[in-house]
């Protein structure tokens, strides 16, 4: 195995010549974005952490309540028949994506996915607090198993499972509240036995990637740097190395180049690349090589920014463009999918549902006097309050018409639903045939209306009315 392996283009740093793994173990590195990476990941860790905390219209801001069948994102309660309407929010955030992508390069892979935020935010941080810097766990790595080696490690695993089963349990709050999930805690295990092992599952393959697989998850399966060479062009901002300033390298005062060849942004990279061989599928947008770079520039008296932020065009002497026509295309786009998923959402945003649906296989009944047919009345309470529900004949009911089964005030639970039987009786005289009838389900508090229209079926009215 190589002691310090010299990234290329033609095989990923992480595997040896003999396909074994070489483990990576990245330098620690300061600087403006290093601080405004950690900022942002210390925010966007608050927010998975506090999210099932936080009550918008008596649920968490968001909660997936499976076993009632409730969505709850931000006081927009949805029920299974509603979950349509998130193809339209799905397609705006993934617009939304491409557009960024467009614009900035994997900055989505380096400074707000959820892997690298807990990795490089937490994991990695616990294992330069126990191990030290890389060339202490370098170092570690290659020493026997003594009795100092095995108390650190054991320490540093032990934390890795711990947090792993906190970030587990904090998903698990998602999908049963955070006042169920201390309820099964206190029980034991297998009371609940599915919600136990999807914890246990968890933590298991958190631990596993957080604490071995690492990097390789980035490289290996993430399919976002494979899309990357389809979403950017030449005008995309990335972070790159600037050839023409930065070569020829070497040492200082031999070489015309600003790099001096030190290989600091090689040992920072989390995924062992060398940003000065250009673009490549591994880098995730990280920022460390500019940090580590703009350090060596201050210690040899060179300006910043020979690794940075910036388009292709840009490093070779060109104009950058921000806009240009792809932008224009994926903010249409996005655009498009949030401005429907606006629309179609504030119309099922009502704090109640109905539906209504025929019973019955033959699908009415007659005798001399009435034709019948009966139907089932589905309301969802989405609200955390408990309301009263009258069910009744809607405007658009032929005259003579009747209600029965349903002609009282029902009460229904918070987040709960109800589900009552109906008959709709036309009589003799007045029964005008196949048509369209109307229920109207008003609820109380909020003194909500909804309207449903069903099929009323019957015999031929002429033979009916003549009986």
């Amino acid at each position: 195995m190589a002691a310090n392996k010299t990234p290329n283009l033609d095989s990923v740093t992480t595997i040896n010549d003999d396909g074994s793994r070489y483990f990576l173990h990245p330098a620690d590195v300061k600087g403006k974005w290093t601080i405004l990476r950690r900022i942002t990941g210390a925010i966007l860790i608050a927010i998975y952490i506090l999210l099932p905390w936080i009550p918008i219209n008596g649920a968490p801001a968001v909660f997936l309540d499976v076993e009632k069948r409730m969505f709850h994102l931000f006081g927009l309660t949805l029920v299974p028949q509603d979950l349509w309407v998130m193809f339209f929010a799905i397609t705006g955030l993934g617009f939304t994506l491409f557009f960024v992508t467009s614009l900035l390069g994997r900055v989505w892979c380096g400074w707000a996915c959820p892997y690298t935020v807990f990795l490089d935010h937490i994991y990695r941080r616990i294992e330069r607090l126990i191990e030290g810097d890389a060339t202490a766990r370098k170092k570690l790595d290659k020493a026997p198993w003594t009795a100092a080696k095995i108390v650190k490690r054991a320490v540093k695993h032990t934390l890795y499972l711990l947090i792993a089963a906190i970030i587990a349990h904090v998903f698990l709050s998602y999908f049963v509240s955070l006042n169920r999930l201390y309820s099964f805690m206190q029980e034991g295990p297998l009371a609940h036995a599915t919600a136990f092992g999807i914890v246990t599952f968890l933590t298991l393959v958190l631990w596993f990637c957080f604490g071995y697989f690492r990097e390789q998850f980035c490289i290996i399966m993430c399919p976002y740097g494979r899309l990357q060479s389809a979403l950017t062009d030449d005008d995309t901002i990335n972070v790159g190395y600037d050839y023409q300033r930065g070569e020829p390298r070497g040492a200082k005062g031999k070489t015309e180049g600003d790099c001096i060849d030190c290989r600091r942004c090689v040992q920072v990279c989390p995924t062992g690349i060398d940003i000065r061989n250009g673009l490549q599928l591994e880098c995730i947008g990280c920022t460390a090589c500019i940090d580590a770079c703009d350090t060596i520039m201050d210690k040899v008296g060179r300006p910043k920014g020979l690794i940075r932020y910036d388009s292709f065009n840009a490093f070779a002497g060109s104009a950058r463009r921000f806009i240009r026509p792809r932008i224009f295309a994926y903010i249409g786009l996005t655009l498009l999918g949030m401005t429907a998923f606006g629309i179609v959402a504030s119309q099922r945003a009502q704090p109640f549902t109905a539906t209504i649906s025929r019973q019955g296989e033959q699908g009415f009944t007659a005798d001399t006097n009435f034709v019948r047919n009966i139907y089932k009345v589905r309301v969802i309470n989405k609200r955390n309050q408990n309301a009263s529900i009258t069910i009744r004949l809607g405007e658009t009911t032929p005259s003579g018409y009747q209600l029965s089964g349903a002609d009282q005030t029902f009460h229904i639970g918070a987040l709960e639903e109800l589900t009552r039987s109906c008959v709709v009786l036309a009589p003799k005289g007045s029964y005008v045939g196949v048509s369209d009838i109307s229920f109207e389900v008003h609820a109380d508090p909020g003194d909500v209306t909804i309207e449903k229209s069903v099929r009323f079926l019957g015999p031929n009215p002429h033979t009916f009315n003549a009986k």
